[in-house]
């Protein structure tokens, strides 16, 4: 097993990375304040890990709540049946949570947490590699609405976050690769040699070895660690680690929460932040072809989701949490490695690049 640290004073907590680690309950044993858990999974992972799950929780009162899987269920609407099962069984403000499951269900799960009688601590257990890797670490909870994704939510940092890779093995292939899109993420920000590593291992991953997983899994929550551990609630660097989101949030509104994974819409995201980062000079025209290809050889998709128009992909935009007084700004590429944040950049050049990819995908 493998444990990082996210240094964030009297909030900091342990990441676990390993084979085996459900139901473990030295693991998260140190982090319950009192006797009540709850858990929160959904109709998909329930019946795969919810009962090795609670072996962990055998010494305390223990119930679960099961959500519809699926994006298009992330709201406040069934956000409320965390609330309901909370106060039907009388849970106090000692309770934990637990989050069981993807990155839907961690974000739904400690929002509930932050919210509850004011805040209660919950737990990771993300068994998704997107889960694993980006969402179960950083403290980043909340729910979508019709007109914006993630627009109402929390800071609330978890307790613990326990990742045990087994749960990859019954991960689909297309969740698996909308994984890989935020681990690509890691390399091109702030890590080269991890992207050139990515670069040379990709067959590796999509096969599911172990010991690649494993490597890839730990060096991306290193890297998330250390900018949440600069800033936590993203008034300047972490906004870095939304490369590709701008774009890829105003994808799956555009389309419909569900019909594209978070991870398929990041892709494309950072597809589009490449090609303008070289159409503003900085970025080698090779070095967007090599994103490309690497994204394209984990099996994640390139190109614009037909019948999306560049219009309603730039009103979406302007629905993000980085808007400052109207000016959407982006997260682009000076280099391979390197990511800046800026407004410094023509709106009608940005039109126009959006449309030639526009054409040029579709």
């Amino acid at each position: 097993m493998n444990t990082l640290q996210v240094n964030l004073g009297v909030r900091s907590y342990p990441i676990h990375i390993g084979q085996a680690l459900l139901g473990q309950s030295t693991l998260v044993a140190p982090h319950l304040k009192g006797k009540q858990v709850l858990i929160v999974t959904n109709e998909t992972v329930a019946p795969l890990y919810l009962d090795k799950t609670r072996a962990a929780f055998t010494n305390f009162q223990t119930s679960s709540v099961i959500l519809p899987d699926g994006e298009e269920y992330k709201n406040l609407t069934v956000l409320n049946q965390i609330f309901d099962a909370l106060l039907r069984d009388r849970f106090d403000r000692q309770t934990t949570l637990v989050a069981l499951g993807g990155g839907v269900v961690g974000d739904m799960t400690g929002f509930a947490a932050a919210c509850y009688q004011r805040g209660v601590p919950f737990i990771q257990i993300p068994t998704t590699l997107l889960a694993q890797v980006d969402s179960s670490v950083g403290g980043k909870t909340g729910v979508n609405h019709p007109l914006g994704k993630n627009m109402i939510g929390a800071f609330h940092q978890p307790q613990c976050v326990v990742i045990d890779t087994d749960t990859l093995q019954t991960l689909d292939n297309r969740q698996l690769s909308a994984g890989l899109a935020e681990v690509v993420k890691y390399g091109l920000i702030n890590d080269l040699e991890f992207f050139e590593w990515l670069e040379q291992h990709a067959a590796d991953l999509l096969a599911r070895d172990a010991q690649a997983l494993s490597f890839a899994i730990a060096r991306s929550c290193q890297n998330k660690a250390n900018i949440v551990a600069e800033d936590e609630r993203e008034t300047g660097r972490r906004a870095l680690l939304n490369l590709g989101h701008t774009f890829g949030h105003a994808i799956e509104t555009g389309v419909g929460y569900g019909q594209i994974l978070h991870g398929e819409a990041v892709a494309i995201g950072m597809c589009l932040a490449a090609q303008f980062s070289a159409q503003l000079g900085w970025l080698q025209a090779t070095e967007v072809t090599r994103i490309k290809t690497l994204l394209n050889r984990m099996a994640l998709p390139i190109q614009l989701p037909t019948g999306l128009a560049v219009e309603q992909l730039l009103e979406g935009m302007k629905v993000d949490k980085k808007v400052r007084e109207g000016k959407v700004r982006l997260v682009l590429l000076p280099r391979l490695g390197q990511a800046i944040i800026t407004d410094q950049y023509d709106p009608n050049l940005l039109r126009h690049c959006l449309s030639e990819l526009s054409i040029s995908f579709n």
